[in-house]
């Protein structure tokens, strides 16, 4: 089995049996001799690790040439279904610091690790893994997965979310109490089982002691067209915050009720507008041109969805073109929801430091070795400019307060 790059980089616990022991002496590292590191130096003690001999994070830091680590902190947040850490940038960008990431997929785990130094616990649906998140944070962050609720509507609570990975974070909310929530996920969640989905997501937390711009008696009892429409005020895209893509997404945020905030006023979208060139890398290798058969292939199934009368096919865009259509975790199978024009040959696909930069992502920020995982890893992760635009206002609405 091959090792993972992080394991290598923590050859004195190799053999000793700990689960998650990467997890726990990165964030041990990443941490240092704070409170919120309690949890994590405790359990390796019990296991027999020499807590003492922990590297600095300085150290650590410098010999791993981790690029991405936070600085001076005014707040605590953590990462859930964290990917390769869009939230972090952001919410490290206006201040803050994260004391707690989890991330299932190996890949990004790996990346996440190689730009911030911290490999993420794994599954967050373990009671173990819970148990270890500090007791207190100020903020939670969390992409997660857009699922239907079977048996919503039965209790008007927790319980109408078992079975589903959003019960975990409505756990989570319960028992820690943070002061703000930060949840992003595609506009379809508010349509989602006709409109259910998100009324049990709004109710279910609301119900624990949380507000947004939504009125309690709305997200109880609806009507839920109504609800619908205010939902659709919290959905902000890529495109009018400075990144030139097209990708709408529903950005919540609540607060806990007792900081006695009446309404939440999301960041205006910017003015100015985007350019597909600014994303561009120059002298791109051929390997990124696609094949003749394959370009045959999309123009071929364009005119048989034209046909049928279906507006689905690939989608070509070139340098001054305002913005691009929204990449995909699929972006690496043909490319076509983005292909950029080149002149005497075939379009190209992107290349994954232009899939960076199409979510935003520092210039400075290390990609994986492989191409596969790295469109599957920005295709997947959140819009690192909208989410820095809505932290700040968390940060100066909700947490300076």
């Amino acid at each position: 089995m091959k090792k993972s790059n992080y394991s290598l980089c923590f050859p004195e616990i190799e053999e000793i049996k700990l689960e998650e022991k990467y997890a726990l002496i990165s964030h041990a590292i990443q941490l240092g001799k704070c409170v919120e590191a309690d949890k994590y130096l405790s359990t390796m003690k019990k296991a027999g690790i020499d807590v003492e001999q922990i590297p600095s994070k300085t150290v650590f830091n410098k010999k791993n040439d981790v690029r991405l680590a936070a600085q001076k902190s005014n707040f605590t947040f953590i990462d859930l279904f964290a990917g390769v850490g869009g939230f972090r940038i952001a919410m490290q960008g206006v201040g803050g610091k994260c004391v707690f990431s989890s991330e299932w997929d190996e890949a990004a785990k790996e990346t996440y690790f190689m730009n911030y130094g911290e490999v993420p616990f794994g599954d967050i649906t373990k009671p173990e893994i819970k148990e270890l998140i500090p007791d207190k944070f100020d903020v939670l962050c969390a992409g997660f997965p857009c699922q239907p609720f079977s048996n919503a509507g039965l209790k008007k609570g927790i319980e109408d979310t078992r079975g589903t990975l959003f019960y975990h974070i409505a756990e989570i909310l319960r028992d820690h109490q943070p002061k703000a929530v930060l949840l992003e996920n595609v506009r379809g969640l508010i349509s989602n089982d006709k409109g259910n989905t998100i009324q049990t997501v709004l109710r279910t937390i609301t119900n624990m002691g949380y507000r947004c711009n939504i009125s309690q008696e709305l997200i109880e009892d609806g009507p839920i067209t109504k609800l619908k429409d205010e939902c659709a005020k919290m959905v902000f895209s890529a495109k009018d915050y400075g990144v030139p893509q097209n990708r709408p997404r529903i950005y919540i945020v609540l607060w806990r009720k007792d900081l006695g905030i009446d309404q939440f006023v999301y960041p205006e979208p910017e003015k100015a507008k985007t350019s597909v060139a600014s994303i561009l890398e120059k002298n791109v290798g051929d390997e990124y041109t696609i094949s003749d058969r394959l370009w045959a292939g999309h123009k071929r199934r364009r005119e048989e969805n034209a046909e049928q009368g279906k507006g689905f096919g690939y989608c070509l865009f070139n340098e001054k073109s305002e913005y691009t259509s929204t990449i995909s975790r699929r972006y690496y199978k043909d490319g076509s929801e983005i292909l950029i024009e080149q002149k005497g040959k075939n379009p190209r696909k992107i290349t994954p430091r232009e899939a960076a930069n199409l979510q935003g992502f520092p210039k400075n920020f290390k990609l994986p070795d492989s191409n596969t995982k790295a469109y599957q890893q920005f295709g997947n992760s959140v819009a690192v400019p909208v989410v820095t635009k809505v932290s700040e206002q968390i940060v100066k609405q909700v947490l300076e307060v």
